[in-house]
């Protein structure tokens, strides 16, 4: 049986981050994904400057071959609402394509990997065994919304989840030409009762579409209304299939499950830590990786629940996370539709608030790696 300091069950940004810190520091780790990289994985994905910086990324490294679009701008509405355009003076993000970055990430981390397998947990004494291939004193479950690792430990108990649908394809010459988005701007549009948004962001030559929402209630409809208004508005060949694909995540704030046990802590989706405004989690799962590893670290071969604990603390302290709070009854939709409408049309709220605060974060700095 393979024996490992650190097992990662999850390959994305989170535990490949986690991982690479680890691996820096001189720890045996190993990571296990059941799919096999690169991976197909859809998301609008962009990643700030912050993010970088906090990955020691090598940029003209990465970008050779691979999609890194800058963004120097967005377009905000309400569907069907009037638009509103916010540039910056330099690039504030970089579009990626998930499968490439995810990938990146995951060799750079200079773990070995186990890949395919479907991480069948039991304890046994102090260690975990998993598929009966692997033992380790430690688990850091970086598998998503359906991580394994988040189960064995309860899970979230019936916590409400955002539900999204994107769809991911390159544009052949004609539709590239005709398509009126601008690969430096992506738009997005936001519903009335400002519960969820869509976007369509395009990406050299590809063009990522999704919608999600924090109300699951009558998503399909929500989905249809916003693919109609993309085809009448031109930013969407009309008439041509797309691969929809579905995910959930839980937010910030939303009761995620325990983060820290004997001998475990989650991170990134599946410690529930995407931002509760916006939905974005690539932020947040590279920042907690780094956090979890540096309090395993601190740890020195320590795995009990307590000696875990300053890493719950550190996600409190970096992401302001308090106890979820019981969400009283909402405003009416009139009120909502008419405050969403008046405050998405200020050129002001839409740069300062929705874009520097809830998307960019722009305020936080990097959390630099020690």
């Amino acid at each position: 049986m393979e024996r490992c300091d650190v097992l990662v069950v999850g390959g994305g940004p989170a535990g490949s981050t986690c991982a690479w810190r680890l691996r820096r520091a001189g720890l045996n780790v190993r990571v296990l994904d059941r799919a096999r990289f690169p991976r197909d994985k859809l998301c609008a994905g962009w990643v700030t400057p912050q993010v970088l910086e906090s990955l020691q990324l090598d940029v003209e490294d990465y970008r050779r071959g691979r999609v890194f679009q800058p963004i120097l701008g967005f377009r905000t509405s309400l569907i069907d609402g009037p638009e509103v355009r916010t540039s910056y003076a330099s690039a504030v993000s970089y579009g990626i394509r998930r499968w490439e970055f995810d990938a990146y990430l995951l060799e750079r981390s200079g773990a070995a990997l186990r890949q395919g397998d479907a991480a069948r947990l039991r304890r046994d004494g102090g260690d975990w065994v998993v598929d009966e291939a692997i033992r380790t004193p430690l688990l850091v479950g970086a598998g998503g919304h359906f991580c394994p690792v988040a189960r064995a430990l309860g899970g979230a108990g019936g916590v409400q989840a955002v539900v999204a649908q994107e769809a991911e394809f390159r544009l052949d010459g004609a539709q590239d030409r005709a398509c009126p988005v601008d690969p430096q701007a992506p738009e997005l549009y936001f519903c009335g009762d400002l519960e969820g948004y869509g976007w369509c962001f395009r990406k050299g030559d590809y063009l990522n579409v999704g919608f999600g929402r924090r109300d699951g209630r009558g998503f399909p409809a929500h989905v249809r209304e916003f693919w109609s208004f993309l085809e009448r508005a031109g930013k969407v060949p009309r008439g041509t299939p797309f691969p929809w694909r579905g995910h959930a995540y839980r937010v910030q704030g939303t009761g995620a499950p325990r983060v820290v046990a004997d001998g475990v802590v989650l991170v990134g989706d599946a410690a529930g830590l995407a931002y509760a405004e916006s939905g974005e989690g690539i932020r947040p799962a590279v920042e907690s990786g780094l956090l979890a590893a540096e309090a395993i670290l601190a740890a020195g071969g320590r795995r009990q629940e307590a000696d875990l604990a300053p890493y719950r603390q550190a996600l409190g302290a970096r992401f302001g996370l308090a106890p979820p709070r019981r969400r009283g009854p909402a405003p009416p939709a009139a009120w909502r539709d008419w405050a969403g409408r008046r405050l998405l049309a200020v050129p002001w709220f839409a740069r300062h608030v929705l874009l520097d605060r809830w998307f960019l974060h722009r305020r936080q700095p990097p959390l630099r790696p020690a």
